[in-house]
């Protein structure tokens, strides 16, 4: 039976934001459903093992995850910080959907860079499946927020734990749909026991004080494909966008009237960002690159990243 380590002294406080992990459809339909339909009290109540844990909730929003929004993001980032700076919390774990997963914990991951965990749990069934997955992916949760030595912005998922700034959804239906490219996870949860595989994440916060601009830059992805040309980058930039991130193919490789397009917007002040379109691996930067590489960040949390850096300077 999984039982949960913890320090009898702290609470772990639980943030509901909604998705498919409190979704709700006919009995056995897994594509069916409509997200974000029970309260977090109600999915903390469906896992029976936390009973007599020292737990808060809270519901911080209550939506689709494929709706994210700039103020969810910012309400959501002040809870956890709050939260954290409590001395009788432990630890946060946020139930989330799937679909923006890895851009929520990206964000959370630059902008508290904890040294207390937080930790993410979602489901790949609705919370009404015949095997639903989110009950489990909460009690690990907890779980890992309870470890004595747990820091970071973390995921748990099918028993795999995630460093946040590394994760991205693979897969579009299978309960296990997440990895970390080339890093792979950070260790897995084995009834209720940690098997760490490598050590607990240290991030460079840039802190809350950006995300309290009222207005947020416009950043934009645009692809490279066979027969792309420049028009898209020339329309997003008359229309005044202030940040683009190009996924490219391969090792960051652009299609000619793509790169041109986008050095026609740098050179106007919009700031870009090379990313891949590929599943796994980095941009791997070399000497004369006219566009940045973001390394080995996905398009999406590419994104995040240029937005926290445009937030973090004046806009165009």
């Amino acid at each position: 039976m999984q039982s949960i380590s913890k320090n009898s002294a702290a609470k772990t406080v639980i943030l509901g934001t909604g998705g498919t992990i409190a979704g709700t459809a006919e009995a056995g339909d897994n594509i069916g459903y409509t997200a974000a339909q029970l309260g977090v009290a109600q999915l903390v109540a469906r896992v029976p093992a936390l009973a007599g844990v020292p737990l808060e909730v809270e519901q911080v929003a209550q939506l689709d995850s494929k709706d994210m929004d700039f103020a969810t993001w910012r309400l959501l980032a002040q809870r956890v910080a709050f939260h954290l700076d409590r001395p009788d919390v432990g630890g946060v774990v946020i139930t989330h959907g799937t679909d923006t997963l890895e851009e929520t914990g990206y964000l959370l991951h630059r902008v508290l860079a904890p040294a207390r965990p937080v930790v993410l749990a979602a489901a790949m069934r609705p919370a009404t499946a015949l095997l639903a997955d989110g009950p489990q992916n909460v009690l690990d949760a907890v779980s890992v927020a309870c470890h004595p030595e747990a820091r970071g912005v973390l995921a748990v998922l099918s028993g795999a734990v995630w460093v946040a700034g590394e994760m991205r959804k693979t897969h579009s239906y299978r309960t296990d749909a997440f990895s970390a490219g080339d890093a792979g996870p950070l260790g897995w949860l084995e009834e209720g026991v940690l098997r760490q595989l490598r050590p607990w994440p240290v991030a460079r916060s840039v802190g809350l004080a950006p995300l309290e601009r009222r207005e947020w830059p416009r950043v934009e992805i645009v692809f490279s494909h066979a027969g792309a040309d420049g028009r898209l980058v020339d329309a997003l930039v008359r229309d005044g966008v202030d940040g683009l991130v190009v996924a490219a193919t391969g090792n960051g490789t652009v299609h000619h009237e793509v790169e041109a397009a986008l050095l026609r917007a740098q050179a106007q002040g919009v700031k870009v960002l090379r990313s891949t379109r590929v599943g796994a691996g980095a941009v791997l930067a070399k000497p004369g690159d006219a566009l940045p590489s973001a390394g080995t960040l996905t398009p999406v949390q590419a994104r995040v990243e240029l937005l926290l850096q445009l937030l973090e300077g004046a806009p165009r």
